[in-house]
């Protein structure tokens, strides 16, 4: 029989699809309020990998990503997807959302983002969120999955992930000792 031991600590990456810059600050309020401070924002870059949010949106959205400077329970995953779900809402403009929100895990082995949406490779977590294994890091890189969306896929995405894990590591070993 195995050994059961706590969960290690992540990292907990926000993956942010933007419409509308002026809401920022209050979106990083409401974020900060929920999770902790920020610890870092990447550089925002139009969203051209598919135009599936352009119409819901009404514009093309920028695409960035937040890093919260605690580290996360990833037993609380699918509670982060709840919560930002909620603040999508807030953000909502005739029915339509100007802000996405996906919350992930940043850990050593990969990078897991909680979804509602349930498909063949998914896994139940609760209250209707499931977790996916988004990217995996094998010999020195991330790595896309056959389901990987394209701009999580993309190379630029992945070394910028690959940077978000060596400074998550540093905290790690630092915990450690």
């Amino acid at each position: 029989m195995g050994e059961v031991r706590p969960f290690v600590p992540s990292r907990l990456v926000m993956g942010v699809l933007s419409t509308g810059e002026g809401s920022h600050p209050e979106l990083f309020s409401l974020l900060t309020e929920a999770f902790g401070p920020i610890l870092e924002m990447s550089e925002p870059v139009p969203f051209l990998f598919t135009h599936y949010y352009d119409q819901e949106m009404g514009s093309t959205p920028q695409r960035f990503f937040l890093v919260f400077e605690r580290l996360y329970d990833p037993a609380l995953l699918a509670e982060a997807k709840l919560i930002t779900n909620r603040i999508e809402e807030r953000f909502s403009h005739r029915g339509g959302r100007t802000i996405n929100l996906d919350p992930g895990l940043l850990s050593a082995p990969n990078l897991i983002l909680a979804t509602s949406k349930n498909r063949s490779h998914r896994i139940p977590l609760q209250k209707g969120i499931y977790a996916e294994v988004t990217l995996v890091y094998v010999k020195g890189r991330f790595h896309a999955l056959p389901w990987t969306y394209a701009d999580y896929g993309s190379e630029a995405f992945r070394l910028l992930f690959k940077r978000y894990r060596s400074d998550y590591m540093a905290v790690i070993k630092a915990l450690e000792t």
